[in-house]
Protein backbone atom coordinates (compact mmCIF):
# COMPACT_ATOMS: atom_id res chain seq x y z
CA UNK A 1 0.00 0.00 0.00
CA UNK A 2 1.51 3.19 -0.62
CA UNK A 3 1.16 5.78 2.00
CA UNK A 4 3.28 8.39 3.87
CA UNK A 5 4.50 7.64 7.38
CA UNK A 6 5.71 10.67 9.75
CA UNK A 7 6.73 10.62 13.38
CA UNK A 8 5.48 14.42 14.84
CA UNK A 9 6.65 13.74 18.18
CA UNK A 10 8.01 10.66 20.45
CA UNK A 11 8.40 12.55 24.36
CA UNK A 12 8.59 9.42 27.08
CA UNK A 13 6.89 6.83 26.14
CA UNK A 14 4.29 8.38 23.88
CA UNK A 15 4.50 8.32 20.06
CA UNK A 16 2.17 10.49 17.69
CA UNK A 17 2.35 10.10 13.85
CA UNK A 18 0.67 11.25 11.27
CA UNK A 19 -0.63 8.90 8.04
CA UNK A 20 -1.67 9.34 4.61
CA UNK A 21 -2.97 7.24 2.29
CA UNK A 22 -3.33 9.05 -0.99
CA UNK A 23 -6.77 9.04 -2.89
CA UNK A 24 -5.73 7.73 -5.96
CA UNK A 25 -4.83 4.50 -3.77
CA UNK A 26 -7.99 4.38 -2.16
CA UNK A 27 -9.26 4.86 -5.47
CA UNK A 28 -7.51 1.60 -7.03
CA UNK A 29 -8.64 -0.40 -3.72
CA UNK A 30 -12.27 0.62 -3.97
CA UNK A 31 -12.66 -0.55 -8.21
CA UNK A 32 -10.82 -3.76 -6.75
CA UNK A 33 -13.42 -4.30 -4.35
CA UNK A 34 -16.33 -3.36 -6.95
CA UNK A 35 -14.68 -5.92 -9.39
CA UNK A 36 -14.45 -8.50 -6.44
CA UNK A 37 -18.44 -8.60 -5.34
CA UNK A 38 -20.11 -7.06 -8.84
CA UNK A 39 -20.15 -10.88 -10.37
CA UNK A 40 -21.75 -12.42 -7.22
CA UNK A 41 -24.47 -9.20 -7.19
CA UNK A 42 -28.27 -9.45 -8.19
CA UNK A 43 -29.72 -6.53 -8.91
CA UNK A 44 -33.21 -5.21 -9.97
CA UNK A 45 -33.29 -4.81 -14.12
CA UNK A 46 -30.22 -6.94 -14.44
CA UNK A 47 -29.06 -10.30 -15.07
CA UNK A 48 -26.97 -12.38 -12.01
CA UNK A 49 -23.42 -11.26 -12.26
CA UNK A 50 -23.80 -8.17 -15.15
CA UNK A 51 -24.14 -5.24 -13.22
CA UNK A 52 -21.65 -3.03 -14.73
CA UNK A 53 -19.06 -1.90 -11.97
CA UNK A 54 -20.50 1.85 -12.54
CA UNK A 55 -23.24 0.83 -11.55
CA UNK A 56 -22.55 -0.89 -8.30
CA UNK A 57 -20.08 1.97 -7.69
CA UNK A 58 -23.31 4.32 -7.77
CA UNK A 59 -25.25 2.90 -5.88
CA UNK A 60 -23.18 1.23 -3.00
CA UNK A 61 -20.08 3.24 -3.47
CA UNK A 62 -20.10 5.47 -0.21
CA UNK A 63 -20.38 2.03 1.76
CA UNK A 64 -18.13 0.16 -0.18
CA UNK A 65 -15.29 3.12 0.37
CA UNK A 66 -16.40 2.87 4.18
CA UNK A 67 -14.94 -0.44 4.55
CA UNK A 68 -11.97 0.61 2.26
CA UNK A 69 -11.44 3.56 4.46
CA UNK A 70 -11.79 1.13 7.66
CA UNK A 71 -9.42 -1.24 6.33
CA UNK A 72 -6.55 0.95 5.50
CA UNK A 73 -6.69 2.58 8.94
CA UNK A 74 -6.32 -0.99 10.27
CA UNK A 75 -3.42 -2.10 8.02
CA UNK A 76 -2.05 1.23 8.29
CA UNK A 77 -1.71 1.59 12.05
CA UNK A 78 -0.41 -2.26 11.86
CA UNK A 79 2.14 -1.33 9.70
CA UNK A 80 3.65 1.88 12.03
CA UNK A 81 3.35 -0.57 14.59
CA UNK A 82 5.09 -3.32 12.55
CA UNK A 83 8.22 -1.09 10.86
CA UNK A 84 9.06 0.78 14.73
CA UNK A 85 9.22 -2.55 16.27
CA UNK A 86 6.38 -0.52 19.19
CA UNK A 87 4.96 -2.45 21.98
CA UNK A 88 1.55 -0.41 22.59
CA UNK A 89 0.64 -0.13 26.10
CA UNK A 90 -3.27 0.07 25.42
CA UNK A 91 -5.16 0.63 22.11
CA UNK A 92 -3.54 3.39 19.58
CA UNK A 93 -6.16 6.92 19.28
CA UNK A 94 -6.57 7.46 15.52
CA UNK A 95 -7.73 11.42 14.72
CA UNK A 96 -8.78 12.00 11.50
CA UNK A 97 -7.11 15.13 9.57
CA UNK A 98 -8.72 14.96 6.67
CA UNK A 99 -12.90 15.58 5.65
CA UNK A 100 -14.08 12.21 5.83
CA UNK A 101 -17.01 12.94 3.95
CA UNK A 102 -14.69 14.27 0.64
CA UNK A 103 -12.51 10.96 1.67
CA UNK A 104 -15.40 9.07 1.30
CA UNK A 105 -16.89 10.65 -2.17
CA UNK A 106 -12.90 9.93 -3.04
CA UNK A 107 -12.24 13.78 -3.82
CA UNK A 108 -8.95 13.65 -1.04
CA UNK A 109 -6.32 11.64 0.76
CA UNK A 110 -6.81 9.81 3.92
CA UNK A 111 -5.04 11.85 7.23
CA UNK A 112 -4.67 11.08 10.31
CA UNK A 113 -2.98 11.40 13.59
CA UNK A 114 -2.16 8.11 15.48
CA UNK A 115 -1.00 8.54 18.79
CA UNK A 116 0.07 5.92 21.21
CA UNK A 117 1.40 4.96 24.06
CA UNK A 118 4.55 2.02 24.76
CA UNK A 119 5.05 -0.43 26.94
CA UNK A 120 7.99 0.52 29.11
CA UNK A 121 11.08 -1.51 28.45
CA UNK A 122 12.88 -2.51 31.22
CA UNK A 123 14.95 -5.50 32.99
CA UNK A 124 13.11 -6.92 35.39
CA UNK A 125 14.63 -8.21 38.79
CA UNK A 126 16.62 -11.67 39.05
CA UNK A 127 13.69 -13.42 40.67
CA UNK A 128 16.60 -16.17 41.97
CA UNK A 129 17.82 -14.01 44.38
CA UNK A 130 14.77 -13.06 45.86
CA UNK A 131 14.36 -14.32 49.47
CA UNK A 132 10.86 -14.47 51.24
CA UNK A 133 9.64 -15.29 54.49
CA UNK A 134 6.06 -17.43 54.53
CA UNK A 135 4.14 -16.89 58.20
CA UNK A 136 2.79 -20.08 59.13
CA UNK A 137 0.37 -21.13 61.76
CA UNK A 138 -1.28 -24.62 62.24
CA UNK A 139 -4.80 -24.89 64.30
CA UNK A 140 -4.36 -25.63 68.09
CA UNK A 141 -6.98 -28.59 69.85
CA UNK A 142 -8.51 -25.87 71.35
CA UNK A 143 -9.72 -24.21 67.97
CA UNK A 144 -10.81 -27.23 66.70
CA UNK A 145 -12.79 -28.06 70.31
CA UNK A 146 -14.56 -24.67 69.11
CA UNK A 147 -15.23 -25.46 66.03
CA UNK A 148 -16.96 -28.67 67.01
CA UNK A 149 -19.16 -27.09 69.67
CA UNK A 150 -20.45 -24.67 66.88
CA UNK A 151 -20.70 -27.11 64.75
CA UNK A 152 -22.95 -29.11 67.28
CA UNK A 153 -25.17 -25.49 67.73
CA UNK A 154 -25.98 -25.67 64.77
CA UNK A 155 -26.80 -29.24 64.07
CA UNK A 156 -29.12 -29.14 67.23
CA UNK A 157 -32.82 -29.36 67.49
CA UNK A 158 -36.02 -28.30 69.38
CA UNK A 159 -37.77 -29.77 72.47
CA UNK A 160 -40.63 -28.67 73.48
CA UNK A 161 -40.36 -27.18 76.86
CA UNK A 162 -41.68 -28.53 79.99
CA UNK A 163 -41.86 -27.84 83.65
CA UNK A 164 -42.97 -24.60 85.57
CA UNK A 165 -41.17 -22.35 82.53
CA UNK A 166 -42.86 -22.23 79.62
CA UNK A 167 -43.12 -19.05 78.39
CA UNK A 168 -41.12 -18.81 74.79
CA UNK A 169 -37.72 -17.39 74.66
CA UNK A 170 -35.73 -15.88 72.07
CA UNK A 171 -33.85 -18.40 70.29
CA UNK A 172 -37.20 -20.63 71.38
CA UNK A 173 -39.16 -22.14 68.11
CA UNK A 174 -43.16 -21.91 68.52
CA UNK A 175 -45.23 -23.92 66.38
CA UNK A 176 -48.06 -21.55 64.96
CA UNK A 177 -50.99 -20.79 62.91
CA UNK A 178 -51.15 -17.09 61.42
CA UNK A 179 -53.56 -15.05 59.88
CA UNK A 180 -52.66 -11.37 58.70
CA UNK A 181 -54.89 -8.61 57.68
CA UNK A 182 -54.85 -4.75 56.46
CA UNK A 183 -57.67 -2.32 58.22
CA UNK A 184 -59.77 -5.71 58.76
CA UNK A 185 -58.86 -7.73 55.58
CA UNK A 186 -56.95 -10.81 55.48
CA UNK A 187 -54.07 -9.67 52.79
CA UNK A 188 -52.83 -12.89 50.02
CA UNK A 189 -49.60 -14.27 51.18
CA UNK A 190 -50.77 -13.77 55.07
CA UNK A 191 -51.63 -17.03 56.18
CA UNK A 192 -49.79 -19.96 57.50
CA UNK A 193 -50.53 -23.52 59.69
CA UNK A 194 -48.20 -25.50 61.18
CA UNK A 195 -45.14 -23.23 60.99
CA UNK A 196 -41.93 -23.43 63.05
CA UNK A 197 -40.20 -19.90 63.96
CA UNK A 198 -37.32 -19.63 65.51
CA UNK A 199 -37.60 -16.41 67.38
CA UNK A 200 -35.02 -14.12 67.20
CA UNK A 201 -33.94 -15.10 63.52
CA UNK A 202 -35.07 -12.30 61.95
CA UNK A 203 -37.19 -14.73 59.72
CA UNK A 204 -39.96 -12.62 59.65
CA UNK A 205 -41.09 -9.03 59.20
CA UNK A 206 -39.30 -6.59 62.28
CA UNK A 207 -41.38 -6.76 65.90
CA UNK A 208 -43.50 -9.73 64.63
CA UNK A 209 -41.09 -12.43 66.59
CA UNK A 210 -40.45 -9.79 69.65
CA UNK A 211 -44.46 -9.83 70.09
CA UNK A 212 -44.08 -13.45 70.52
CA UNK A 213 -41.35 -13.72 73.96
CA UNK A 214 -43.40 -14.91 76.68
CA UNK A 215 -45.92 -17.08 74.87
CA UNK A 216 -47.20 -19.61 76.00
CA UNK A 217 -49.02 -23.40 74.49
CA UNK A 218 -52.90 -22.73 73.84
CA UNK A 219 -52.17 -19.15 73.90
CA UNK A 220 -54.01 -16.84 71.09
CA UNK A 221 -52.17 -13.46 70.34
CA UNK A 222 -52.82 -10.44 68.11
CA UNK A 223 -49.06 -9.11 66.90
CA UNK A 224 -49.10 -5.60 65.59
CA UNK A 225 -46.63 -4.86 62.77
CA UNK A 226 -45.65 -2.31 60.28
CA UNK A 227 -44.52 -3.33 56.95
CA UNK A 228 -40.82 -2.26 55.97
CA UNK A 229 -41.06 1.25 52.85
CA UNK A 230 -40.27 -0.04 51.01
CA UNK A 231 -41.26 -3.98 50.79
CA UNK A 232 -41.38 -6.62 48.00
CA UNK A 233 -45.04 -6.83 48.05
CA UNK A 234 -45.46 -2.50 47.01
CA UNK A 235 -49.92 -3.01 48.53
CA UNK A 236 -48.28 -3.72 51.38
CA UNK A 237 -44.81 -1.42 51.97
CA UNK A 238 -45.19 1.32 54.74
CA UNK A 239 -48.85 -0.41 55.78
CA UNK A 240 -49.78 -1.49 59.52
CA UNK A 241 -51.08 -4.89 59.85
CA UNK A 242 -52.06 -7.36 62.85
CA UNK A 243 -51.88 -10.77 62.92
CA UNK A 244 -54.04 -13.29 64.55
CA UNK A 245 -51.43 -16.12 66.27
CA UNK A 246 -52.73 -19.53 67.69
CA UNK A 247 -49.71 -20.72 69.83
CA UNK A 248 -49.39 -24.67 69.87
CA UNK A 249 -46.05 -25.20 71.01
CA UNK A 250 -42.83 -23.75 72.64
CA UNK A 251 -39.82 -25.41 71.75
CA UNK A 252 -36.39 -24.89 73.65
CA UNK A 253 -33.30 -25.34 71.58
CA UNK A 254 -31.38 -28.61 72.14
CA UNK A 255 -27.54 -29.12 71.31
CA UNK A 256 -26.36 -31.70 69.48
CA UNK A 257 -23.78 -33.58 71.36
CA UNK A 258 -20.47 -33.82 69.72
CA UNK A 259 -20.13 -37.35 68.81
CA UNK A 260 -19.99 -40.26 66.54
CA UNK A 261 -23.80 -39.51 66.04
CA UNK A 262 -23.46 -36.27 64.89
CA UNK A 263 -20.54 -36.88 62.76
CA UNK A 264 -22.80 -39.63 61.07
CA UNK A 265 -25.71 -37.54 60.58
CA UNK A 266 -22.88 -35.09 58.72
CA UNK A 267 -22.22 -37.90 56.46
CA UNK A 268 -18.95 -38.72 57.99
CA UNK A 269 -17.98 -42.45 59.86
CA UNK A 270 -16.82 -41.17 63.32
CA UNK A 271 -16.27 -38.15 65.53
CA UNK A 272 -12.38 -38.62 64.61
CA UNK A 273 -12.93 -38.19 60.87
CA UNK A 274 -14.99 -34.86 61.53
CA UNK A 275 -12.16 -33.81 63.90
CA UNK A 276 -9.60 -34.29 60.72
CA UNK A 277 -11.56 -32.83 58.81
CA UNK A 278 -12.53 -29.67 60.69
CA UNK A 279 -8.25 -29.26 61.03
CA UNK A 280 -8.24 -29.86 57.61
CA UNK A 281 -10.48 -26.83 56.94
CA UNK A 282 -9.22 -24.47 59.93
CA UNK A 283 -5.48 -25.26 58.07
CA UNK A 284 -7.28 -24.36 54.70
CA UNK A 285 -7.81 -21.37 56.32
CA UNK A 286 -4.85 -20.44 57.74
CA UNK A 287 -3.03 -21.31 54.49
CA UNK A 288 -4.80 -19.16 52.21
CA UNK A 289 -4.14 -16.19 54.89
CA UNK A 290 -0.60 -17.37 54.65
CA UNK A 291 -0.12 -17.27 50.79
CA UNK A 292 -1.94 -13.65 50.59
CA UNK A 293 0.50 -12.95 52.87
CA UNK A 294 3.84 -14.18 51.04
CA UNK A 295 2.39 -12.67 47.70
CA UNK A 296 2.24 -9.65 49.35
CA UNK A 297 5.97 -9.62 50.38
CA UNK A 298 6.69 -10.22 47.35
CA UNK A 299 4.82 -7.42 45.55
CA UNK A 300 7.04 -5.18 48.18
CA UNK A 301 9.62 -6.46 46.88
CA UNK A 302 9.04 -6.03 42.88
CA UNK A 303 7.82 -2.47 44.08
CA UNK A 304 10.94 -1.45 45.94
CA UNK A 305 13.04 -3.69 42.92
CA UNK A 306 12.02 -1.57 39.70
CA UNK A 307 11.50 2.22 38.55
CA UNK A 308 10.52 3.09 35.43
CA UNK A 309 8.25 5.31 33.33
CA UNK A 310 4.45 4.53 33.55
CA UNK A 311 2.20 4.60 30.74
CA UNK A 312 0.36 7.69 31.36
CA UNK A 313 -3.38 6.35 30.35
CA UNK A 314 -3.01 3.02 31.82
CA UNK A 315 -2.36 4.96 35.36
CA UNK A 316 -5.06 7.31 34.81
CA UNK A 317 -7.52 4.37 34.13
CA UNK A 318 -6.01 2.62 36.95
CA UNK A 319 -6.85 5.98 39.05
CA UNK A 320 -10.57 6.57 37.78
CA UNK A 321 -11.71 2.95 38.83
CA UNK A 322 -10.32 3.32 42.74
CA UNK A 323 -11.44 6.49 42.41
CA UNK A 324 -15.13 5.81 41.54
CA UNK A 325 -15.17 3.02 44.45
CA UNK A 326 -13.81 5.99 46.98
CA UNK A 327 -16.58 8.50 45.63
CA UNK A 328 -19.43 5.38 45.95
CA UNK A 329 -17.92 4.87 49.86
CA UNK A 330 -17.65 8.30 50.47
CA UNK A 331 -21.48 8.91 49.68
CA UNK A 332 -22.49 5.67 51.45
CA UNK A 333 -20.56 7.10 54.65
CA UNK A 334 -17.91 3.85 54.28
CA UNK A 335 -14.99 5.43 54.03
CA UNK A 336 -11.96 3.98 55.97
CA UNK A 337 -11.55 6.27 59.61
CA UNK A 338 -8.17 7.14 58.48
CA UNK A 339 -9.69 8.46 55.10
CA UNK A 340 -12.58 10.15 56.85
CA UNK A 341 -10.94 13.31 57.35
CA UNK A 342 -8.51 13.97 54.42
CA UNK A 343 -9.39 16.32 51.43
CA UNK A 344 -10.33 15.10 47.90
CA UNK A 345 -6.80 16.70 47.15
CA UNK A 346 -5.13 14.59 49.56
CA UNK A 347 -6.84 11.62 48.88
CA UNK A 348 -6.06 11.42 45.24
CA UNK A 349 -2.74 11.96 46.00
CA UNK A 350 -2.61 9.05 47.98
CA UNK A 351 -4.80 6.92 45.79
CA UNK A 352 -3.14 7.89 42.47
CA UNK A 353 0.14 6.23 43.79
CA UNK A 354 -1.26 3.06 44.60
CA UNK A 355 -2.94 3.04 40.95
CA UNK A 356 1.00 3.48 40.31
CA UNK A 357 1.65 0.75 42.61
CA UNK A 358 -1.23 -1.82 41.01
CA UNK A 359 0.37 -0.43 36.91
CA UNK A 360 3.96 -0.75 37.98
CA UNK A 361 3.40 -3.91 39.66
CA UNK A 362 0.85 -5.25 36.49
CA UNK A 363 4.20 -4.57 34.18
CA UNK A 364 6.65 -6.10 36.10
CA UNK A 365 4.56 -9.33 36.29
CA UNK A 366 3.46 -9.30 32.82
CA UNK A 367 7.67 -9.28 31.83
CA UNK A 368 8.59 -11.73 33.90
CA UNK A 369 5.54 -13.79 32.66
CA UNK A 370 6.37 -12.84 29.02
CA UNK A 371 10.06 -14.19 29.95
CA UNK A 372 9.40 -17.31 30.84
CA UNK A 373 6.82 -17.95 28.36
CA UNK A 374 3.59 -18.27 31.37
CA UNK A 375 0.57 -19.13 28.97
CA UNK A 376 -2.70 -19.29 30.69
CA UNK A 377 -4.78 -22.03 28.82
CA UNK A 378 -8.02 -22.31 27.25
CA UNK A 379 -8.86 -25.61 29.58
CA UNK A 380 -8.01 -23.09 32.41
CA UNK A 381 -10.15 -20.10 31.38
CA UNK A 382 -12.63 -22.54 30.80
CA UNK A 383 -12.84 -23.81 34.33
CA UNK A 384 -12.47 -20.41 35.48
CA UNK A 385 -15.67 -19.65 33.35
CA UNK A 386 -17.61 -22.42 34.60
CA UNK A 387 -16.54 -21.74 38.30
CA UNK A 388 -17.71 -18.24 38.07
CA UNK A 389 -20.94 -19.23 36.00
CA UNK A 390 -22.00 -22.19 38.74
CA UNK A 391 -21.38 -19.20 41.53
CA UNK A 392 -25.60 -17.70 39.78
CA UNK A 393 -27.24 -21.04 40.33
CA UNK A 394 -30.11 -21.04 38.03
CA UNK A 395 -28.59 -18.37 35.71
CA UNK A 396 -25.23 -20.23 35.11
CA UNK A 397 -25.70 -21.22 31.92
CA UNK A 398 -26.92 -17.71 30.66
CA UNK A 399 -23.08 -16.29 32.40
CA UNK A 400 -21.16 -19.10 30.51
CA UNK A 401 -22.77 -18.23 27.65
CA UNK A 402 -21.77 -14.25 27.91
CA UNK A 403 -18.60 -15.31 28.78
CA UNK A 404 -18.39 -17.23 26.07
CA UNK A 405 -19.77 -15.10 23.37
CA UNK A 406 -17.75 -11.65 25.13
CA UNK A 407 -13.77 -11.55 24.66
CA UNK A 408 -13.45 -8.52 27.22
CA UNK A 409 -15.19 -10.44 29.72
CA UNK A 410 -13.17 -13.39 29.32
CA UNK A 411 -9.82 -11.15 29.30
CA UNK A 412 -10.96 -9.77 33.02
CA UNK A 413 -11.24 -13.75 34.08
CA UNK A 414 -7.42 -14.37 32.18
CA UNK A 415 -5.53 -11.75 34.03
CA UNK A 416 -5.84 -13.07 37.78
CA UNK A 417 -5.14 -16.29 36.29
CA UNK A 418 -2.04 -15.33 34.21
CA UNK A 419 -1.02 -13.17 37.50
CA UNK A 420 -1.35 -16.18 39.91
CA UNK A 421 0.50 -18.82 37.54
CA UNK A 422 3.93 -15.69 37.33
CA UNK A 423 3.54 -15.41 41.25
CA UNK A 424 3.83 -19.31 41.53
CA UNK A 425 6.38 -19.47 39.61
CA UNK A 426 8.71 -16.66 41.05
CA UNK A 427 7.63 -18.49 44.66
CA UNK A 428 9.24 -21.56 42.85
CA UNK A 429 12.57 -19.94 41.86
CA UNK A 430 12.83 -17.87 44.83
CA UNK A 431 13.99 -18.61 47.90
CA UNK A 432 11.03 -19.46 50.58
CA UNK A 433 11.72 -20.07 54.38
CA UNK A 434 9.14 -20.67 56.38
CA UNK A 435 8.53 -18.82 59.80
CA UNK A 436 5.96 -20.12 62.96
CA UNK A 437 3.90 -17.20 64.02
CA UNK A 438 0.74 -16.79 66.02
CA UNK A 439 -2.75 -16.46 65.28
CA UNK A 440 -2.50 -13.02 65.85
CA UNK A 441 -0.07 -12.07 63.09
CA UNK A 442 -1.13 -14.54 60.76
CA UNK A 443 -4.87 -13.02 60.64
CA UNK A 444 -3.36 -9.22 61.41
CA UNK A 445 -4.40 -6.76 58.44
CA UNK A 446 -1.13 -6.06 56.16
CA UNK A 447 -0.87 -2.23 55.68
CA UNK A 448 0.60 -0.83 53.01
CA UNK A 449 4.09 0.09 52.69
CA UNK A 450 5.48 3.70 54.08
CA UNK A 451 4.81 6.47 51.29
CA UNK A 452 1.47 4.94 50.14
Amino acid sequence: MSMQIVEKSGEGLSRVYGVTVPADELAKRLDARIAEIAPQMNLKGFRKGKVPPAHVKRVHGKALMQEVVEQALNETTQKVLTDNNLRPASQPDLKPESDMEKVLAGGADLAYELSLELMPEFEPIDIASLKLTRPVYNPTDKEVDEALADLAKQAGTFAPRTGKSVKAKSGDQVLIDFVGSVDGVEFPGGKGEGFELTLGSGQFIPGFEDQLIGAKPGDDVTVKVTFPSPYQSAELAGKDAEFAVKVHEVRMPVEAEADDELAKRLGLSDLATLRETLTKNLQQGYDNQSRFKLKRALLDELDKGHTFDLPPRMVDAEFAGIWQQVEQDKAAGNLPPEDAGKSDDELKAEYRKIAERRVRLGLVLAEIGRRNDVQVTDQELLQAMQREAMQYGQQAQQVFDFFRNNPQAQAQLRAPLYEDKVVELVFAKATVKDKKVSKKEIEAEDDLPEGY
